[in-house]
């Protein structure tokens, strides 16, 4: 006996297209603010001359990190550089500044709400394995369908994608604070609010950064991906070399990502060392 087949795919096309015949104003501002964000970035970025935001770049890693970070830098965009994709790594970092940005401004909030309310938490983590599970290519479909071709969407997957860590590290982070500390606040007579800002998120502040690190590594990650439905950057010059065939050109612009990621990750890396020792 064969059961019949439950119509999901249907369903999920049902809600697609209503979600798309009642919603569409707010997808039209979701699309214009992140627009506007993703360009302005990239106007700001493409506005120094490469060699004098190198130069920037190079200091923000010594002052962060150490002097090989700062060489390492130095280096690599020299190399980006040289390669002439200068351009498009700007593009690149500020799509994934945008998409980080973002999934922050949310993943944070979001996660001091699940480390506060154990209900919300058991309703939020099996959303965060979904979404974490589910292949990167699927979100492109739903992206296309409420924002169009572009960058948008492709920021908007990325943001889908990558948010997960921020959350459940923040709620990790907030949680691991020991429990006489938050008790000795309670009896000094902290309120909810000094207590979260002035105890919890300083001690969880190392957790929470490793969260924002993996979300930044996994937006880069997807932007190469969006590239697909015209996202710009590095990862549309991958996925011409990948449709003609041009090993050469594929190379280099890969060498680039990796570049900005290293870098990226590095950068991150030192921060989250600092807040443990300071």
């Amino acid at each position: 006996m064969n059961l019949p087949k439950i119509p999901l795919a249907g369903w999920i096309e049902w809600l697609e297209a209503w979600l798309e015949a009642h919603l569409d104003p707010f997808f039209q501002l979701i699309r214009t603010v992140v627009g506007e964000t993703v360009n302005g970035m990239d106007t700001a970025l493409n506005w120094f001359p490469p060699l004098v935001l190198i130069v920037i770049f190079t200091l923000i890693a010594w002052y962060i990190g150490k002097w090989k970070m700062a060489l390492f830098t130095l280096i690599g965009l020299l190399i980006i550089e040289n390669l002439g994709l200068w351009s498009q790594t700007m593009q690149t970092l500020a799509l994934v500044l945008t998409a980080a940005f973002i999934s922050v401004l949310i993943g944070v909030p979001a996660g001091i709400l699940c480390a506060r309310n154990s209900s919300i938490q058991k309703i939020v983590t099996p959303v965060l394995d979904f979404m974490q599970t589910m292949p990167a290519f699927v979100y492109l479909l739903p992206a296309v369908t409420f924002f169009s071709l572009g960058v948008v969407p492709g920021v908007i997957s990325s943001i889908i994608f990558a948010i997960p860590p921020t959350i459940r590290l923040t709620n990790l982070g907030i949680r691991q604070v020991p429990a006489e500390l938050v008790e000795a606040a309670d009896a000094f007579g902290s309120t909810p609010a000094q207590k979260l800002f002035k105890l919890q998120l300083p001690l969880a502040m190392p957790t929470i950064m490793a969260g924002i690190n993996q979300t930044i590594m996994l937006s880069l990650s997807m932007v190469v991906i969006s590239s697909m439905i015209g996202a710009q950057g590095v990862g549309a010059s991958v996925y011409r070399a990948v449709t003609q065939g041009n090993t050469g050109i594929g190379f280099e612009a890969g060498l680039a990502i990796v570049i900005l990621a290293i870098v990226l990750d590095r950068l991150t890396q030192q921060v989250i060392r600092k807040t443990k020792t300071s």
